[in-house]
């Protein structure tokens, strides 16, 4: 929960912005009011607005804007190389950091109406180095769902059916949380879901995926369930206090998972599995970048190419296959 009364006014402008007009999720408001407090915090000392060093303790409620108009590109530089040397921050949060910063100054420049000039106009974002994801191999995902349908798990069909979405599906923790009963449409095999920024994508199911939620349903608690914010009563999956299941149950749920199947749960998670539904479909099912941008719900295709690598067996039967393969020297 944001406390607002931390903020300045202009930042509680931004970020009521961010939900209603450019309908950013809870999470992602979150994050640039983070991204933000920190930004102004280290300005509060770079100016010298402040005598104190600690972030926890500086107070940047009453923020001027007039001060804010005096912040310049470099100053914004001054802040990136500050996470980078000071925080030893990686290239893709402080390129996080950088797009919040952006967005913030945009506002404030042409639709807060609180400056004439934006500082961050030619910000640019540092290079990433592109790597490519961790991922769990097609016998290591066989291996894992095998162990999950283990008779002494009393949530094994519930267990089970998460495992199958997240390995089948790819999508995102937040995403097979929210799942509700009436999201999924049975006749057609296909369920929707929200995801980042709020936008509402289908999610098509596999006939592993289908019987797996039906076997669940029907161990499903049907009574006790509680009614409360969460809208649990409507929820897929429930957790054994009969509410919607929470992101840190299913966290636990993996990792548990990956334990029993003798797979390193330091080296993969839940996110992981995400990556693994993306790999093995592109490696196995032909299946074309721009269908694979839509199924993970990427906004730009440079997020998909990640999953463009190849892996050494592809690149030996790439060779192997070449016609001239066989040809015998004379």
């Amino acid at each position: 929960m944001i406390d607002k009364n931390k903020n300045p006014d202009f930042l509680n402008a931004f970020l009521d912005y961010s939900i209603t007009i450019l309908n950013k999720s809870p999470n992602s408001v979150k994050e640039y009011n983070y991204d933000l407090s920190m930004f102004l915090k280290y300005i509060s000392i770079h100016f010298n607005l402040t005598k104190e060093d600690d972030y926890d303790k500086i107070d940047i409620s009453k923020f001027s804007v007039s001060d804010l108009k005096k912040i310049t590109l470099n100053d914004i530089h001054a802040f990136i190389s500050h996470l980078a040397v000071d925080n030893k921050s990686k290239a893709s949060t402080r390129a996080r950091k950088i797009s919040t910063i952006r967005i913030f100054f945009k506002y404030l420049t042409e639709e807060g109406d609180v400056l004439e000039k934006n500082p961050a106009q030619n910000l640019k974002t540092p290079k990433l180095d592109k790597r490519v994801p961790k991922y769990l191999s097609l016998e290591d995902s066989q291996k894992l769902l095998n162990i999950a349908q283990d008779d002494d798990n009393r949530n094994a069909q519930r267990d089970f059916a998460i495992l199958t979405l997240f390995l089948n599906c790819g999508m995102r923790l937040s995403e097979l949380v929210g799942i509700n009963i009436k999201d999924i449409d049975f006749s057609e095999n296909k369920l929707t879901v929200i995801g980042k920024g709020n936008k509402e994508r289908v999610v098509y199911l596999n006939k592993a995926c289908i019987n797996a939620i039906n076997n669940y349903l029907q161990v499903r608690p049907k009574e006790g369930i509680k009614r409360d914010k969460r809208n649990s009563e409507k929820a897929l999956f429930l957790s054994e206090r009969r509410e919607r299941i929470s992101n840190r149950t299913v966290q636990h749920i993996v990792y548990k998972e990956l334990a029993k199947a003798g797979l390193d749960s330091s080296k993969y998670s839940v996110h992981k599995l995400r990556h693994t539904a993306a790999t093995l479909m592109y490696q196995y099912g032909n299946v074309d970048i721009r269908a694979l941008q839509e199924l993970l719900g990427h906004e730009s295709i440079a997020t998909t190419e990640i999953y463009t690598h190849v892996s050494n067996d592809q690149v030996r039967n790439a060779v192997e296959s070449n016609p001239l393969a066989n040809y015998n020297q004379k």
